[in-house]
Protein backbone atom coordinates (compact mmCIF):
# COMPACT_ATOMS: atom_id res chain seq x y z
CA UNK A 1 0.00 0.00 0.00
CA UNK A 2 1.04 3.11 -0.76
CA UNK A 3 2.62 5.50 1.97
CA UNK A 4 0.11 8.44 1.41
CA UNK A 5 -2.85 6.11 1.34
CA UNK A 6 -1.91 4.57 4.48
CA UNK A 7 -1.66 7.78 6.28
CA UNK A 8 -4.57 8.83 4.71
CA UNK A 9 -6.60 5.84 5.85
CA UNK A 10 -4.86 6.61 9.76
CA UNK A 11 -6.24 10.19 9.66
CA UNK A 12 -9.60 9.09 8.55
CA UNK A 13 -9.79 6.54 11.68
CA UNK A 14 -8.85 9.36 13.79
CA UNK A 15 -10.68 11.89 12.82
CA UNK A 16 -13.80 8.82 12.72
CA UNK A 17 -13.21 8.62 16.37
CA UNK A 18 -12.97 12.13 17.42
CA UNK A 19 -16.14 14.54 18.33
CA UNK A 20 -15.35 18.20 18.12
CA UNK A 21 -16.74 20.58 20.29
CA UNK A 22 -17.13 24.15 19.04
CA UNK A 23 -17.58 27.03 21.99
CA UNK A 24 -20.07 29.23 20.54
CA UNK A 25 -21.54 31.03 23.76
CA UNK A 26 -19.46 34.32 24.15
CA UNK A 27 -20.52 37.81 24.59
CA UNK A 28 -17.84 39.17 22.32
CA UNK A 29 -18.42 42.21 23.94
CA UNK A 30 -15.10 43.95 22.52
CA UNK A 31 -17.09 44.12 18.98
CA UNK A 32 -19.47 46.57 21.48
CA UNK A 33 -23.11 46.87 19.74
CA UNK A 34 -22.06 44.31 17.18
CA UNK A 35 -22.83 41.73 19.79
CA UNK A 36 -25.68 43.19 21.68
CA UNK A 37 -27.97 41.29 19.81
CA UNK A 38 -26.12 38.40 18.35
CA UNK A 39 -23.45 36.15 19.74
CA UNK A 40 -19.91 36.61 18.58
CA UNK A 41 -19.92 33.44 16.13
CA UNK A 42 -22.87 34.40 14.66
CA UNK A 43 -21.47 37.39 12.98
CA UNK A 44 -21.40 37.90 9.33
CA UNK A 45 -18.15 37.62 7.93
CA UNK A 46 -16.50 37.43 4.80
CA UNK A 47 -19.87 39.05 2.69
CA UNK A 48 -21.75 35.80 2.77
CA UNK A 49 -20.89 33.84 6.22
CA UNK A 50 -20.85 33.68 9.65
CA UNK A 51 -17.80 33.24 11.93
CA UNK A 52 -18.99 30.09 12.97
CA UNK A 53 -18.88 28.63 9.47
CA UNK A 54 -15.43 28.89 9.83
CA UNK A 55 -14.50 25.56 12.36
CA UNK A 56 -17.76 23.86 11.50
CA UNK A 57 -16.51 23.68 7.92
CA UNK A 58 -13.21 23.01 8.98
CA UNK A 59 -14.25 20.04 10.80
CA UNK A 60 -16.27 18.66 7.62
CA UNK A 61 -13.60 19.19 5.63
CA UNK A 62 -11.11 17.29 8.50
CA UNK A 63 -13.84 14.29 7.92
CA UNK A 64 -14.55 14.70 11.36
CA UNK A 65 -18.90 14.95 11.42
CA UNK A 66 -19.59 14.60 14.87
CA UNK A 67 -19.96 18.00 16.26
CA UNK A 68 -21.38 19.83 19.26
CA UNK A 69 -22.05 23.50 19.05
CA UNK A 70 -22.17 24.81 22.87
CA UNK A 71 -24.38 28.03 23.09
CA UNK A 72 -25.21 30.38 25.80
CA UNK A 73 -25.36 34.09 24.76
CA UNK A 74 -28.08 35.50 22.73
CA UNK A 75 -28.05 32.29 20.17
CA UNK A 76 -30.96 32.41 18.72
CA UNK A 77 -29.80 33.87 15.00
CA UNK A 78 -26.75 31.17 15.58
CA UNK A 79 -28.76 28.17 16.58
CA UNK A 80 -31.28 29.18 13.54
CA UNK A 81 -28.51 29.79 11.30
CA UNK A 82 -26.91 25.88 11.91
CA UNK A 83 -30.53 24.62 11.88
CA UNK A 84 -30.78 25.83 8.59
CA UNK A 85 -27.35 25.67 7.24
CA UNK A 86 -26.22 22.49 8.57
CA UNK A 87 -28.59 19.99 8.55
CA UNK A 88 -27.26 18.04 5.45
CA UNK A 89 -25.50 15.51 7.73
CA UNK A 90 -26.95 11.85 7.53
CA UNK A 91 -27.72 10.73 11.21
CA UNK A 92 -28.09 6.93 10.20
CA UNK A 93 -24.39 7.36 9.43
CA UNK A 94 -23.33 8.29 12.51
CA UNK A 95 -23.11 12.44 11.54
CA UNK A 96 -24.23 15.31 13.12
CA UNK A 97 -24.25 18.83 14.20
CA UNK A 98 -25.74 18.92 17.75
CA UNK A 99 -26.38 22.44 19.35
CA UNK A 100 -26.37 22.33 23.16
CA UNK A 101 -27.56 25.09 25.28
CA UNK A 102 -26.71 25.64 28.94
CA UNK A 103 -29.50 23.69 30.47
CA UNK A 104 -28.22 23.31 33.73
CA UNK A 105 -27.77 19.20 33.29
CA UNK A 106 -25.42 18.51 36.57
CA UNK A 107 -26.14 21.70 38.51
CA UNK A 108 -28.10 24.80 38.96
CA UNK A 109 -26.04 26.93 37.17
CA UNK A 110 -25.18 28.64 33.61
CA UNK A 111 -21.82 27.59 31.75
CA UNK A 112 -19.23 29.32 34.63
CA UNK A 113 -16.37 29.08 32.05
CA UNK A 114 -15.02 26.85 28.97
CA UNK A 115 -14.44 23.71 30.81
CA UNK A 116 -17.62 24.28 32.94
CA UNK A 117 -19.24 24.14 29.47
CA UNK A 118 -17.98 20.55 28.38
CA UNK A 119 -18.21 19.22 32.01
CA UNK A 120 -21.88 19.94 32.26
CA UNK A 121 -22.72 17.84 29.20
CA UNK A 122 -20.47 15.21 30.15
CA UNK A 123 -23.38 12.42 30.43
CA UNK A 124 -24.39 13.58 26.41
CA UNK A 125 -20.54 13.01 25.38
CA UNK A 126 -20.36 9.45 27.20
CA UNK A 127 -23.48 8.52 24.85
CA UNK A 128 -21.28 9.36 22.18
CA UNK A 129 -18.53 7.07 22.99
CA UNK A 130 -15.87 9.18 21.58
CA UNK A 131 -11.91 8.06 21.77
CA UNK A 132 -10.96 12.17 21.07
CA UNK A 133 -12.59 15.31 21.67
CA UNK A 134 -11.50 18.54 19.68
CA UNK A 135 -12.33 21.57 21.45
CA UNK A 136 -12.43 24.40 19.75
CA UNK A 137 -12.97 28.37 19.57
CA UNK A 138 -16.32 29.16 17.66
CA UNK A 139 -15.18 32.88 17.35
CA UNK A 140 -12.19 32.58 14.96
CA UNK A 141 -11.39 33.20 11.28
CA UNK A 142 -9.07 30.27 9.58
CA UNK A 143 -9.08 26.98 7.39
CA UNK A 144 -7.13 23.90 9.36
CA UNK A 145 -6.62 20.44 8.47
CA UNK A 146 -8.01 18.78 11.66
CA UNK A 147 -6.82 15.37 10.83
CA UNK A 148 -2.97 16.63 10.91
CA UNK A 149 -3.63 17.91 14.57
CA UNK A 150 -5.19 14.79 15.49
CA UNK A 151 -2.00 12.54 13.78
CA UNK A 152 0.40 14.69 15.58
CA UNK A 153 -1.40 14.08 18.75
CA UNK A 154 -1.05 10.11 18.49
CA UNK A 155 2.27 10.39 17.09
CA UNK A 156 3.62 12.27 20.23
CA UNK A 157 1.40 9.80 22.45
CA UNK A 158 0.14 13.10 24.23
CA UNK A 159 -2.77 13.57 26.72
CA UNK A 160 -3.33 16.85 25.45
CA UNK A 161 -2.75 18.76 22.40
CA UNK A 162 -2.47 22.59 21.83
CA UNK A 163 -2.70 24.69 18.68
CA UNK A 164 -0.47 27.27 18.65
CA UNK A 165 1.23 29.99 16.62
CA UNK A 166 3.67 33.00 16.90
CA UNK A 167 1.97 36.44 17.67
CA UNK A 168 3.77 39.83 18.10
CA UNK A 169 4.51 40.49 22.28
CA UNK A 170 2.16 43.56 22.06
CA UNK A 171 -0.88 41.06 21.66
CA UNK A 172 -0.20 38.52 23.49
CA UNK A 173 -1.87 39.48 26.37
CA UNK A 174 -5.07 38.46 24.67
CA UNK A 175 -3.93 34.65 24.73
CA UNK A 176 -2.93 31.52 26.76
CA UNK A 177 1.22 31.98 26.28
CA UNK A 178 3.59 28.71 26.41
CA UNK A 179 6.53 27.86 26.95
CA UNK A 180 7.91 24.81 24.75
CA UNK A 181 11.18 22.59 24.92
CA UNK A 182 13.03 21.08 21.71
CA UNK A 183 10.34 18.49 21.40
CA UNK A 184 7.76 20.51 21.75
CA UNK A 185 6.67 19.62 24.79
CA UNK A 186 4.71 22.06 27.08
CA UNK A 187 6.47 22.97 30.18
CA UNK A 188 4.90 26.30 31.02
CA UNK A 189 1.54 28.16 30.46
CA UNK A 190 -0.09 31.12 31.44
CA UNK A 191 -3.30 32.70 30.33
CA UNK A 192 -3.79 36.08 29.14
CA UNK A 193 -0.86 37.65 31.55
CA UNK A 194 -0.51 41.14 31.85
CA UNK A 195 3.17 41.40 30.84
CA UNK A 196 3.35 38.01 28.26
CA UNK A 197 6.90 36.27 28.41
CA UNK A 198 8.91 35.98 25.07
CA UNK A 199 9.59 33.07 22.99
CA UNK A 200 13.73 32.69 23.56
CA UNK A 201 14.48 32.70 20.42
CA UNK A 202 12.21 35.60 19.63
CA UNK A 203 12.46 38.54 22.07
CA UNK A 204 9.28 40.16 20.15
CA UNK A 205 7.03 37.06 19.77
CA UNK A 206 5.12 35.08 22.39
CA UNK A 207 3.68 31.39 21.68
CA UNK A 208 0.55 31.31 21.72
CA UNK A 209 -2.67 29.60 22.03
CA UNK A 210 -5.12 29.14 19.52
CA UNK A 211 -8.29 27.54 21.87
CA UNK A 212 -8.16 24.56 19.80
CA UNK A 213 -6.90 21.22 22.30
CA UNK A 214 -7.31 17.91 21.34
CA UNK A 215 -7.63 15.23 25.11
CA UNK A 216 -8.13 11.52 24.92
CA UNK A 217 -11.70 11.17 26.26
CA UNK A 218 -10.67 9.47 29.40
CA UNK A 219 -8.37 12.18 30.35
CA UNK A 220 -10.51 15.01 29.68
CA UNK A 221 -13.23 13.45 31.37
CA UNK A 222 -11.15 13.00 34.64
CA UNK A 223 -9.51 16.12 34.40
CA UNK A 224 -12.94 18.37 33.93
CA UNK A 225 -14.35 16.34 37.05
CA UNK A 226 -11.28 16.42 39.31
CA UNK A 227 -12.14 20.97 38.13
CA UNK A 228 -15.33 20.63 39.25
CA UNK A 229 -14.61 19.57 42.82
CA UNK A 230 -11.54 22.46 43.08
CA UNK A 231 -12.88 25.00 45.28
CA UNK A 232 -12.47 28.66 43.82
CA UNK A 233 -11.13 27.55 40.10
CA UNK A 234 -12.88 29.37 37.28
CA UNK A 235 -13.35 25.87 35.45
CA UNK A 236 -11.44 27.83 32.13
CA UNK A 237 -9.70 25.75 30.19
CA UNK A 238 -6.85 28.47 29.47
CA UNK A 239 -6.93 29.57 33.37
CA UNK A 240 -7.57 26.38 35.64
CA UNK A 241 -7.04 22.75 33.26
CA UNK A 242 -4.11 23.49 31.02
CA UNK A 243 -1.65 25.12 33.97
CA UNK A 244 -2.83 21.92 36.41
CA UNK A 245 -1.83 19.28 34.10
CA UNK A 246 1.76 20.22 32.22
CA UNK A 247 3.98 19.29 35.07
CA UNK A 248 2.26 15.55 34.91
CA UNK A 249 1.35 15.02 31.71
CA UNK A 250 2.15 14.79 28.83
CA UNK A 251 1.15 18.09 27.02
CA UNK A 252 2.48 19.21 23.75
CA UNK A 253 2.59 21.90 21.05
CA UNK A 254 1.42 21.88 17.71
CA UNK A 255 2.61 24.51 15.75
CA UNK A 256 -0.55 25.89 13.22
CA UNK A 257 1.45 26.01 9.55
CA UNK A 258 1.12 25.82 6.02
CA UNK A 259 1.42 22.40 5.16
CA UNK A 260 3.05 23.25 1.42
CA UNK A 261 5.34 26.28 2.68
CA UNK A 262 5.75 25.44 5.97
CA UNK A 263 4.91 29.63 7.34
CA UNK A 264 3.06 29.85 9.79
CA UNK A 265 -0.97 29.74 8.50
CA UNK A 266 -3.26 32.00 8.29
CA UNK A 267 -5.52 32.90 11.45
CA UNK A 268 -7.58 35.48 12.67
CA UNK A 269 -9.26 36.54 16.09
CA UNK A 270 -11.90 38.74 14.90
CA UNK A 271 -12.74 40.23 18.34
CA UNK A 272 -12.65 43.79 17.94
CA UNK A 273 -14.21 46.09 15.37
CA UNK A 274 -10.81 47.23 14.22
CA UNK A 275 -9.87 43.38 13.62
CA UNK A 276 -13.15 42.63 12.20
CA UNK A 277 -12.79 45.65 9.86
CA UNK A 278 -9.36 44.71 8.83
CA UNK A 279 -9.99 41.09 8.39
CA UNK A 280 -13.07 41.75 5.79
CA UNK A 281 -11.08 43.99 3.95
CA UNK A 282 -8.43 41.84 3.36
CA UNK A 283 -10.51 39.29 1.34
CA UNK A 284 -10.63 42.19 -0.94
CA UNK A 285 -7.67 42.10 -2.67
CA UNK A 286 -6.03 40.71 -5.08
CA UNK A 287 -4.53 37.45 -3.56
CA UNK A 288 -5.59 37.62 0.03
CA UNK A 289 -4.35 34.67 2.65
CA UNK A 290 -7.39 33.94 3.67
CA UNK A 291 -8.47 32.18 -0.21
CA UNK A 292 -12.48 31.92 -0.59
CA UNK A 293 -12.30 30.92 -4.13
CA UNK A 294 -10.39 27.46 -2.51
CA UNK A 295 -12.44 24.53 -3.81
CA UNK A 296 -10.38 21.67 -1.99
CA UNK A 297 -11.45 23.65 1.23
CA UNK A 298 -14.99 24.96 0.94
CA UNK A 299 -16.13 27.26 3.19
CA UNK A 300 -19.99 25.97 4.03
CA UNK A 301 -22.97 28.42 5.06
CA UNK A 302 -26.07 28.64 4.75
CA UNK A 303 -28.09 31.82 2.86
CA UNK A 304 -31.03 32.69 1.35
CA UNK A 305 -31.63 32.07 -2.24
CA UNK A 306 -31.27 36.09 -3.79
CA UNK A 307 -31.43 37.17 -7.09
CA UNK A 308 -27.79 38.61 -8.55
CA UNK A 309 -26.43 41.64 -7.66
CA UNK A 310 -27.09 44.22 -10.10
CA UNK A 311 -26.03 47.77 -11.55
CA UNK A 312 -28.27 49.94 -12.52
CA UNK A 313 -27.63 53.37 -14.60
CA UNK A 314 -24.50 54.91 -16.57
CA UNK A 315 -24.84 58.81 -16.44
CA UNK A 316 -21.58 60.82 -15.45
CA UNK A 317 -23.20 61.72 -12.01
CA UNK A 318 -24.81 58.47 -11.34
CA UNK A 319 -23.64 55.43 -12.30
CA UNK A 320 -23.89 52.46 -10.84
CA UNK A 321 -20.44 50.72 -10.05
CA UNK A 322 -18.31 48.67 -7.58
CA UNK A 323 -14.74 48.65 -7.90
CA UNK A 324 -11.98 46.65 -5.88
CA UNK A 325 -15.01 45.48 -4.09
CA UNK A 326 -17.29 42.17 -3.38
CA UNK A 327 -20.97 42.36 -3.66
CA UNK A 328 -23.01 39.59 -2.48
CA UNK A 329 -26.61 38.45 -4.27
CA UNK A 330 -29.17 40.49 -3.73
CA UNK A 331 -27.88 43.45 -3.54
CA UNK A 332 -28.36 46.73 -6.52
CA UNK A 333 -26.10 49.82 -6.62
CA UNK A 334 -28.53 51.94 -8.21
CA UNK A 335 -26.47 54.87 -9.49
CA UNK A 336 -24.03 54.83 -6.91
CA UNK A 337 -20.39 54.46 -6.15
CA UNK A 338 -19.24 51.19 -4.73
CA UNK A 339 -15.04 51.64 -3.50
CA UNK A 340 -12.73 49.23 -1.70
CA UNK A 341 -15.67 47.83 -0.16
CA UNK A 342 -17.30 44.12 1.07
CA UNK A 343 -21.46 44.14 0.82
CA UNK A 344 -23.48 41.09 2.26
CA UNK A 345 -26.75 40.37 0.42
CA UNK A 346 -29.48 42.47 -0.21
CA UNK A 347 -27.84 45.81 0.21
CA UNK A 348 -29.08 48.90 -1.69
CA UNK A 349 -27.04 51.81 -2.29
CA UNK A 350 -29.12 54.90 -3.91
CA UNK A 351 -28.59 57.41 -6.43
CA UNK A 352 -25.36 60.09 -5.94
CA UNK A 353 -24.27 58.13 -2.92
CA UNK A 354 -20.69 56.67 -1.98
CA UNK A 355 -19.35 54.14 -0.21
CA UNK A 356 -16.03 53.33 0.42
CA UNK A 357 -14.08 50.97 2.57
CA UNK A 358 -16.99 49.71 4.73
CA UNK A 359 -18.23 46.79 5.64
CA UNK A 360 -21.68 46.59 4.93
CA UNK A 361 -23.96 43.83 6.36
CA UNK A 362 -27.17 42.50 4.83
CA UNK A 363 -30.10 44.00 4.24
CA UNK A 364 -29.05 47.72 4.29
CA UNK A 365 -30.45 50.43 2.66
CA UNK A 366 -28.38 53.81 1.65
CA UNK A 367 -30.08 56.27 1.13
CA UNK A 368 -29.32 59.02 -2.02
CA UNK A 369 -26.74 61.50 -1.59
CA UNK A 370 -25.00 59.30 1.57
CA UNK A 371 -20.86 59.32 1.83
CA UNK A 372 -19.81 56.58 4.25
CA UNK A 373 -15.91 55.69 4.31
CA UNK A 374 -14.35 53.56 6.89
CA UNK A 375 -17.42 51.93 8.68
CA UNK A 376 -18.72 48.89 9.67
CA UNK A 377 -22.83 48.98 9.23
CA UNK A 378 -25.03 46.73 10.89
CA UNK A 379 -27.47 44.40 9.62
CA UNK A 380 -30.86 45.83 8.98
CA UNK A 381 -29.47 49.92 8.98
CA UNK A 382 -31.84 52.42 7.20
CA UNK A 383 -29.75 55.06 6.67
CA UNK A 384 -31.35 57.96 5.91
CA UNK A 385 -30.61 60.38 2.63
CA UNK A 386 -27.81 63.22 2.37
CA UNK A 387 -25.99 61.41 5.72
CA UNK A 388 -22.23 61.35 6.49
CA UNK A 389 -20.83 58.60 8.03
CA UNK A 390 -16.65 58.66 8.25
CA UNK A 391 -15.73 61.98 7.86
CA UNK A 392 -15.44 64.04 10.93
CA UNK A 393 -14.51 62.00 13.91
CA UNK A 394 -16.05 64.31 16.20
CA UNK A 395 -19.45 64.26 14.69
CA UNK A 396 -19.72 60.58 13.72
CA UNK A 397 -19.02 59.97 18.22
CA UNK A 398 -21.98 61.74 18.86
CA UNK A 399 -23.92 59.10 17.50
CA UNK A 400 -21.86 55.92 17.10
CA UNK A 401 -18.70 53.96 18.25
CA UNK A 402 -16.03 55.25 16.77
CA UNK A 403 -12.78 52.41 16.94
CA UNK A 404 -9.35 53.28 18.04
CA UNK A 405 -8.52 52.96 14.64
CA UNK A 406 -11.23 54.92 13.38
CA UNK A 407 -13.71 52.59 12.13
CA UNK A 408 -17.48 54.17 12.70
CA UNK A 409 -20.18 51.37 13.97
CA UNK A 410 -23.44 51.86 12.80
CA UNK A 411 -26.34 50.11 14.24
CA UNK A 412 -30.09 50.02 13.60
CA UNK A 413 -30.49 51.36 17.45
CA UNK A 414 -28.39 54.16 17.23
CA UNK A 415 -30.30 55.58 13.99
CA UNK A 416 -33.37 54.93 16.33
CA UNK A 417 -34.52 52.11 14.29
CA UNK A 418 -35.43 49.44 16.90
CA UNK A 419 -35.13 46.01 15.32
CA UNK A 420 -35.08 44.87 18.52
CA UNK A 421 -37.02 45.16 22.02
CA UNK A 422 -36.64 44.34 25.44
CA UNK A 423 -40.20 43.67 26.18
Amino acid sequence: MPESMHASRFVSRLTRHTLALILAGGRGTRLHKLTEWRAKPAVPFGGKFRIIDFPLSNCINSGIRQVGVLTQYKADSLIRHIQQGWGFLRAELGEFVDILPAQQRLQETWYAGTADAVYQNLDIFRQRDPEYILILAGDHVYKMDYGLMMAYHVEMQADLTIGCMEVPLSEAKAFGVMHIDEGKRIYDFVEKPESPPPMPNRPDHALASMGIYVFNTSFLFEQLIKDADTPGSSHDFGKDIIPAVIKKYRVFAYPFRDVQSGVQAYWRDVGTLDSYWASNMELIGIDPELNLYDKDWPIWTYQAQTPPAKFVFDDDDRRGMAVDSMVSGGCVISGAEVRHSLLFSNVRVNSYSKVRDAVILPDVNIGRHCRVTKAVIDKGCHIPPNTVIGENPEEDRKRFYVSPGGVVLVTPDALGQRLHFAR
